[in-house]
């Protein structure tokens, strides 16, 4: 049985990012999780084609990153026909309207504000975990 998409973790907050992977997994998840630090290693990531063509991918998204932010990741990844189908839930403190409405228009799947309470933010990140498995991800070049 297939485990499901892989989850990429794009955060430069390694705390952050530690949590996230602990938290998807004690909601039982085996997906294979990756963490990049910033926008640019995603980037590189699918435009230098170290993904693997046909596999299927979640991504979680910072926007506060250096080197590229969250917006920008968005904006190239959803402009590129190979990546435009890629599932990204934004995944950032920042709750800023304008911020939200903007990543939805450059095509974000989900916008989830990270709680600033850890066990909130344990909670929401569980939560995500659950989610995961009932997700169809059509795989990259499926269109």
């Amino acid at each position: 049985m297939k485990k499901g998409p892989t989850i990429l973790i794009v955060d430069d907050d390694e705390g952050h990012a530690i949590l996230i992977r602990q938290n998807l997994e004690g909601a039982g998840l085996e997906n294979r999780i990756e963490h990049f630090r910033d926008g640019q290693a995603i980037l590189d990531y699918f435009f230098d084609h170290r993904h693997r063509a046909n596999e299927t991918y979640l991504i979680l998204l910072d926007i506060r990153m250096p080197k590229v932010d969250g917006i920008e990741v968005l904006r190239r990844l959803k402009a590129d026909p190979e990546f435009r189908t890629l599932p990204v839930i934004m995944l950032t403190t920042t709750e800023d309207t304008r911020e939200v409405e903007r990543c939805h228009q450059l095509g974000c799947s989900v916008y989830i504000q990270k709680p600033i309470d850890y066990d909130k933010f344990a909670e929401a990140i569980r939560r995500i975990g659950l989610f995961v498995p009932l997700m169809l991800v059509p795989p990259l070049g499926a269109f």
